[in-house]
């Protein structure tokens, strides 16, 4: 049936005003069921402390799990995973903390190391992995997520056989950023094994106002793990530059981002990230500025989860 001139643009007026009223709607606090998901230091920030240590740093601060680190420069070295990876995780579970998901540089089934590090994984019952990134040339974007889909469908196909679960992170400058163009790819395919690792601070710095709350309605509905962190814009001599921060401090609107969360129901990890500078004149006072800070940036954390969520099992 065609429609008249005046119609479809009436249908769409209206269709707009839903998906307004709908983002809005998550501004109003949605207590329902409790938190019952791991709050996870990633491990970033303490690449130096050994495994155990780690995980006793992180219970003294009041998380629940580890996102480590298994990538070049990370708490487990891609080549040594068969061997460190259980090491690792056995040192954490025995402090009491879980694991339940890594962070790795996997963009390609064809990597050497992806068959090791996920069926490793697998075996130790972590759930979900964290995958890498590809990037725009900026030559031909369609093309360029073309080569990157094909890839990441894979790389995802291997993860499935291990039965490990993968969630694609949204970085800025990176595919993915704007959320839209992956979504492309993850929506066809298996949503028990492929979704999104949705990190609202990147989703702010590409998706300004409104944009990234039309991101984080989209990836609800398949979101697997969340990143927490924050940032503001700083001018500087040589133009505008996002700047990371502690939480509450930025530009996230962590009401809204967390009532979201609650309001779809969402039970996954959350990976706290430290990405801003925390200084020390030692070594070892750098260490307790930056547990410091991660105790800091939890308690906000929480704070906004029991806001939203009723409480934190």
């Amino acid at each position: 049936m065609e429609l008249s001139r005046r119609d479809f643009f009436g249908r769409c007026s209206a269709a707009a005003c839903a998906v307004s009223l709908n983002i809005s709607e998550l501004s109003v606090s949605h207590p329902g069921a409790d938190y019952t998901g791991t709050l996870c230091l990633f491990s970033k920030p303490l690449p130096d402390i050994g495994w155990r240590r780690l995980a006793q740093a992180a219970k003294n601060v009041g998380f629940g799990g580890i996102d480590l680190t298994v990538r070049e420069g990370g708490h487990v070295r891609p080549e040594r995973a068969a061997e460190d990876l259980p090491k690792a995780v056995e040192a954490i579970r025995e402090e009491g903390l879980d694991v339940p998901m890594i962070t790795t540089e996997l963009t390609s089934a064809n990597d050497p190391a992806a068959r090791v590090i996920l069926s490793t994984a697998a075996k130790l019952s972590i759930p979900f992995f964290k995958p890498g990134y590809y990037q725009y040339k900026m030559v031909n974007v369609r093309r360029e997520l073309e080569v990157a889909a094909s890839q990441f469908r894979g790389l995802v196909s291997l993860s499935k056989q291990y039965r490990i679960q993968a969630g694609y992170h949204n970085h800025e400058e990176y595919i993915g950023a704007p959320v839209w163009d992956m979504a492309s790819v993850i929506d066809t395919l298996d949503p028990k094994w492929t979704g999104f690792y949705f990190d609202a601070r990147h989703a702010v710095a590409e998706g300004g106002v409104g944009g990234w709350k039309i991101a984080t309605n989209l990836v609800m509905p398949r979101l697997k793990m969340v990143a927490a962190k924050d940032f503001w814009w700083e001018k500087t001599q040589t133009g505008w530059a996002a700047k990371n921060c502690p939480l509450g401090e930025g530009m996230v609107d962590w009401k809204y981002f967390v009532n979201a969360l609650a309001a779809g129901g969402f039970q996954g990890p959350i990976s706290l990230h430290l990405e801003y500078d925390v200084a020390g004149e030692t070594s070892a006072a750098r260490e307790k500025n930056i547990l410091a800070a991660l105790h800091r940036d939890l308690q906000f954390l929480k704070t906004r989860l029991r806001e939203s969520y009723g409480a934190i099992a």
